[in-house]
C-alpha cells in the first residue's frame, strides 16, 4: 500500500479550514498538524494541543474529524492526539506575539476606545459591553478589557460569569462572548474577594492586560475604565496615548463637573476625547448634563440613550440588549453609536452624530 499525495493534500487543505476556537487561527497555521497521510482511503493525521487539559480539545478533535471524512475518497480517520513539547509551544507564542510588546500603543492599526465616567452608577460597564457586542455584530474584530478593577461587572454583563482564560506558556488566550474577545480582573480572583491593590500592582495588571493577552488583530479594543481619575486611568493613559475616549454621563447637570474631569485627565495624557455619552435620558435624573459635559469638554454628544429597564434586565441576564430585535428605545440609540463609531473612523472629533 502506497500513500496517495493528492489526497494528503486534499486532507490538508481540509484541516487548512479548521481553526482553534481561542487563538482563532487555522491549525495548519499554528503547527498543530503533525503528519498527514492517506492509505487505501484511511486517513492519519497527527494533532497537537497547544496545552495538557485544552478546554477546546473536544470541538478541535470534532471538527478535524468532521473536516477530514468530508474528502472525497477518505473513508475513515487514525486521529493521534499529543500535546505541543515546551519549545513547540515557546515558539508558538513567540510567532503569535511578533515583535512588538505593546501591541495596542502609538502606531496600532486598532482603533482603541476607552470608556470613562466622572463618577459611578451612570451605566459606563453596561454600554462598554453593549457597544462591543454591537461592533462585533457588524463583522468587527472586537476586544475588550475590564479596566475597572475595583468593579470588575463585564463578565456577567456578557453572560460569561464563570469564564476563565487559558494560558499557553506566559500568554493568555482571552474568552469569547458574544464574538468579543473579553478579559478581567474578575476571571483571576473569587467574585466575593474584594481587591484592594494600589498603585504599582495595578498599572502592572493593566499592562500584563495589554501585552500577555493574546487578542490577535482587533478591528477596535475596548477600555471599560473604573469611575474617576485614579490609578488605572492614569496608567491606561500613559499605555495607551493614542486612545479616544467617550465620557459617559447622565442628565443630571450636578453630574457634568466630575464627568469633565475624566475627561481632561485622558487629556492630560495625550489621549482625545471623542464625545459625550448621555445614558439614562428622559427618566428622573433631570437633564442638561451631556449637553453640558460636552459644552465644558468642547465635543459633540455622541448619543442619548433613554432609560430603560431592558438595559438593567439584560445585563442581569448577560443577554446584550442590541442583539435583540432593535426595538426598545435604548437598543435603538446604542445601535446607532455603534454604526457611527463603525463608519466613521478615526475621525470623530468635532462632529456630531446626533
Amino acid at each position: 500500500m502506497t500513500s496517495s499525495s493528492a489526497s494528503a493534500d486534499a486532507v490538508r487543505a481540509a484541516l487548512a479550514r479548521v481553526q482553534d476556537p481561542e487563538i482563532r487561527r487555522p491549525i495548519t497555521e499554528l503547527d498543530m498538524v503533525h503528519g498527514v497521510s492517506v492509505t487505501d482511503g484511511v486517513a492519519e493525521v497527527g494533532l497537537r494541543l497547544t496545552i495538557v487539559g485544552c478546554p477546546a480539545a473536544d470541538r478541535i478533535e470534532r471538527d478535524v474529524r468532521a473536516a477530514v471524512l468530508a474528502v472525497p475518497g477518505v473513508e475513515s480517520l487514525e486521529l493521534e492526539v499529543g500535546v505541543m513539547t515546551p519549545v513547540e509551544r515557546e515558539a508558538l507564542v513567540t510567532r503569535l506575539r511578533g515583535e512588538r510588546r505593546m501591541p495596542f500603543g502609538p502606531g496600532t492599526l486598532t482603533r482603541v476606545i476607552a470608556v470613562t465616567s466622572g463618577k459611578g452608577g451612570v451605566g459606563k460597564s453596561t454600554m462598554t459591553a453593549e457597544l462591543a457586542v454591537a461592533l462585533a455584530a457588524r463583522g468587527l474584530a472586537v476586544g475588550l478589557v475590564d479596566a475597572d478593577v475595583f468593579g470588575f461587572s463585564i463578565p456577567g454583563i456578557l453572560g460569561i460569569p464563570d469564564a476563565k482564560p487559558t494560558q499557553v506558556g506566559d500568554m493568555i488566550l482571552p474568552p469569547v462572548a458574544h464574538g468579543v474577545k473579553v478579559i478581567s480582573i474578575g476571571m483571576f480572583v473569587d467574585d466575593k474577594t474584594p481587591v484592594s491593590w494600589r498603585g504599582p500592582l495595578l498599572h502592572r495588571t493593566m499592562q500584563q492586560f495589554l501585552t500577555d493577552v493574546y487578542f490577535g488583530d482587533l478591528d477596535v479594543l475596548l477600555l471599560d475604565l473604573p469611575p474617576g481619575t485614579g490609578d488605572v486611568a492614569i496608567t491606561l493613559g500613559q499605555l495607551l496615548p493614542n486612545a479616544e475616549v467617550l465620557v459617559v454621563t447622565t442628565p443630571q447637570t450636578a453630574a457634568a463637573g466630575v464627568a469633565e474631569r475624566s475627561g481632561l485627565l485622558a487629556r492630560q495624557t495625550g489621549q482625545t476625547v471623542v464625545g459625550v455619552v448621555e445614558n439614562m435620558t428622559g427618566g428622573v435624573f433631570g437633564s442638561g448634563g451631556g449637553d453640558e459635559v460636552a459644552r465644558r469638554l468642547e465635543v459633540p454628544v455622541l448619543a442619548r440613550v433613554p432609560l430603560s429597564g431592558a438595559v438593567a434586565a439584560s445585563g442581569d441576564a448577560g443577554a446584550p440588549l442590541v442583539l435583540g430585535d432593535g426595538a426598545d428605545p435604548a437598543a435603538a440609540a446604542l445601535l446607532a453609536l455603534a454604526d457611527a463609531l463603525a463608519a466613521r473612523g478615526r475621525g470623530l472629533a468635532g462632529r456630531s452624530l446626533l
